[in-house]
């Protein structure tokens, strides 16, 4: 695979000054978000039955709220808590109507902004280093990822190849980088994307932290030293390009693709309910403006279009298909549009379990794991559903670290501990591929 991009990139960019001296994404004030989230509150809302489910969901609909958790309306159930993120001018308003209704709820965040500002500190003052030095314990703008891989590929030849699988809707390239030793052309693949929903950061910092620690690993680390010589991962830090730099620079909380309008009058569609199983079915929506739009049509966003095409080119080498998403401390796999056993239950339910061991063995954090469509809830055009389908016979989805306390704000802090156990989980998984696993041949002819 070539390196197209590589020759035009140096000629323009400068990489290590990028890296230090980079302001693109700090202009003035520009980490406050223009101080958008003064006074807006986090609820957290557990209705106790089916009755409550209901008047919750009357309320909501006609209560302009951003869902964390679950992604709508649609999917609030009873038992199962509710995370919005609610405007300043609503809060009021919101906890008369839940204590008119006498529905649990407490307020976790009090005050987003303040925060947002807990979250990474001023941006602004915060130190660029170079790439001897890149700090991997704070999170980074799309230039900087971008610019980190460019280096990452110059000064790992051997285990590092670099190259683009297309572009996005606003024409940023979508780099994926190879990681493995590639003396063997036919080996098996694991695929790791991150970012697929622009307001999770801990994702592409994890994609960051996999690449490092891989690398810096090989040489003492027997375990990775075997996946690298057996196995190749193709990891893309960031899947959504678009929507991962609007979240940076302008909503923290963007979730979709596109910071532009369109012929919709909104921004953007959920690229994890853009995939053709199930398409626009349960949990997605077929209205623009909500964040689980799932488009005008199956793969109509480029950067969907292009990791299928390229899953699709080297399916019979991807055995294992990872997303990583945040938050809930889960880790799910098929089926998640619809409540059925996949033929290989055992097999994937094994390397599940393995990975969840493997994670809790570093600090004790503790993941629910299983068929997406119980363990979370039934939603469609899932990315690990496609997979699946198309042959990938390991397809995971993890939803990282936390379960609710700090929700899309996970601090800095905290990116090393959740790095950390998230790799001795895929480690796992991978480590699971050298390893035969019997299934059924005649229900899934296509493993």
């Amino acid at each position: 695979m070539a390196l197209d991009h590589w020759s035009s990139f140096r000629a323009s960019v400068l990489l290590p000054c990028v890296i230090i001296c980079s302001n693109v994404l700090c202009p003035a004030g520009a980490y406050l978000y223009s101080n958008r989230y003064a006074g807006d509150q986090v609820f957290r809302i557990t209705p106790s039955n089916d009755e409550e489910v209901q008047v919750l969901k009357k309320i909501l609909a006609h209560m302009k709220v951003d869902f964390w958790q679950p992604n709508s309306v649609s999917l609030i159930c009873h038992n199962a808590t509710v995370d919005v993120h609610v405007k300043r001018n609503n809060t009021r308003d919101l906890r008369a109507r839940l204590k008119q209704e006498d529905i649990d709820y407490r307020v976790f965040i009090s005050n987003l902004q303040k925060e947002i500002e807990k979250q990474t500190g001023y941006r602004s003052s915060r130190k660029r280093r170079s790439e001897s030095q890149y700090d991997y314990e704070v999170y980074h703008s799309l230039e900087e990822i971008q610019s980190w891989m460019f280096e990452m590929n110059r000064t790992n030849p051997d285990l590092v190849e670099m190259f683009s699988i297309g572009k996005s809707y606003e024409g940023r390239p979508l780099y994926v980088l190879q990681l493995g030793k590639t003396s063997r052309p036919q080996k098996k693949a694991v695929w790791i994307d991150c970012g697929v929903h622009a307001r999770e950061w801990i994702g592409p910092a994890f994609c960051q932290w996999f690449v490092k620690e891989a690398i810096s690993s090989y040489q003492y680390d027997s375990v990775m030293r075997r996946l690298l010589n057996q196995l190749n991962f193709y990891i893309m830090p960031v899947f959504n390009v678009d929507g991962y730099h609007f979240s940076w620079t302008t909503d923290r909380f963007w979730r979709k693709t596109r910071s532009k309008n369109h012929k919709f009058h909104c921004r953007g569609v959920d690229a994890n309910r853009n995939w053709k199983v199930k398409w626009c079915d349960e949990g997605a929506s077929s209205h623009p403006c909500d964040d689980t739009y799932c488009g005008p049509f199956p793969e109509s966003e480029p950067e969907v279009k292009a990791v299928a095409k390229f899953l699709r080119k080297h399916k019979k080498h991807v055995r294992a298909y990872i997303s990583i998403h945040a938050y809930a401390q889960m880790l799910l796999y098929p089926y998640s549009y619809k409540y059925a056993t996949i033929p290989n239950f055992s097999c994937v339910e094994s390397a599940a379990h393995s990975a969840v061991t493997a994670l809790y063995s570093a600090y004790g954090v503790r993941y629910r794991y299983g068929p997406a469509s119980t363990t979370l809830y039934v939603s469609s055009g899932s990315s690990i559903d496609w997979a699946y389908r198309n042959g990938i016979p390991y397809a995971f989805a993890f939803e990282l670290r936390d379960t609710g306390y700090f929700g899309f704000l996970l601090p800095e802090s905290l990116i090393s501990p959740t790095c950390t156990e998230t790799m001795r989980a895929v480690k796992a998984i991978a480590s699971g591929l050298l390893k035969k696993c019997e299934t059924d041949r005649d229900r899934f002819p296509y493993i």
